[in-house]
């Protein structure tokens, strides 16, 4: 009886070892760490705490997010490089510290493409063109003819220098035949304060900045940079139908390190997909002013890539580096 006994406790220790270590419990001893290189509170913070939610479930571990902030979003891509692909640790980022800080930086710190592993991209966004009371009244056609006989006034704000906005306006200003003067500040919610108060009479970033502002009355989205109007302001055309011939727009993407494996990428991939299927998830992120725009692993590659192309000429003809 004793022996029997034995063997059965021992049979039942092997069986929950087993249990521990199958897949699915080890996946619940782990936690997925998605790194944002912003403070709380942004759009990207906001993004990446929606995904936490819906992974947690989806994947049946904790998720937490670790806000690194700095440096536009390169001190959490340089630590997301040093990370181990291991599929615990994931970054969120914006495309700016993907295709167009390389331009800018001698020593990023980092490849964009070399060092990390893509895993899935989540939105898609452009820009607004935004007129606030230090502006007169009119189309943006009539503001920038306005700016071509004020030059003094001729200035536009983003929420830094080095950003996609900062090259946008400085191509909206091309595109014109008006020479814009780049006002940076830090962080797109100063920028609009100043907007809305008159001391810069145009801004241009994302339009979750200034959305709520144009529906109040406070300020004018004129225009958007995307190559279709946005979901959210339908009545405002893009610019190109303002007979500018240029477009902007960007993207979130999900990282990981060099090396992830497959399996790692793939099994987040589809917890994304499944996350930004869901209505609730899609209703608060369109109404940040962003689009839901699923892209698996090769999608985010190939949209990298191209963005990447893209910026070179403008960036390099600018002139204008960081360091």
């Amino acid at each position: 009886m004793k022996r029997r006994l034995f063997a059965a406790s021992t049979a039942l220790a092997l069986a929950a070892l087993g249990a521990l270590s199958s897949p699915a419990a080890v996946a619940q001893e782990r936690t997925l760490r998605i790194m944002v290189g912003f403070a709380p509170g942004g759009s990207v913070d906001v993004v990446a705490r929606m995904l936490a939610d819906k992974l947690r479930v989806s994947l049946g571990q904790n998720v937490i997010i670790d806000n690194k902030p700095g440096a536009g979003g390169r001190v959490a891509m340089t630590e997301l490089k040093r990370a181990a692909p291991d599929g615990q640790t994931v970054a969120l980022s914006p495309s700016g510290a993907m295709v167009i800080q390389p331009w800018l930086y001698a020593n990023l710190g980092y490849d964009p493409v070399k060092d990390f592993t893509p895993i899935a991209r989540v939105v898609t966004f452009d820009f607004a063109v935004t007129a606030g009371p230090g502006a007169p009244q009119g189309d943006l056609r009539s503001v920038l003819a306005w700016m071509r006989a004020n030059p003094a006034k001729a200035n536009y704000a983003t929420s830094g220098a080095g950003t996609v906005p900062h090259f946008a306006g400085m191509m909206l200003g091309q595109n014109a035949g008006v020479a814009l003067t780049h006002i940076a500040y830090r962080g797109g919610a100063p920028a609009a304060q100043d907007l809305i108060a008159g001391q810069v009479p145009l801004m241009v970033d994302t339009a979750s900045e200034t959305i709520e502002h144009h529906k109040a009355g406070k300020l004018r989205i004129l225009a958007v940079t995307g190559e279709q109007r946005s979901r959210a302001l339908p009545d405002v055309p893009t610019l190109k139908e303002m007979g500018m011939n240029m477009a902007a727009d960007a993207f979130f993407g999900l990282y990981g390190p060099a090396g992830m494996p497959a399996e790692a990428v793939a099994r987040i991939d589809r917890a994304v997909a499944e996350a930004l299927r869901a209505p609730d998830i899609q209703e608060r992120i369109e109404a940040l002013g962003l689009v839901p725009a699923h892209g698996a692993s090769a999608d985010l590659a190939s949209t990298q890539v191209a963005h990447l192309r893209k910026w070179e000429a403008p960036i390099k003809a600018s002139g204008f580096k960081a360091d």
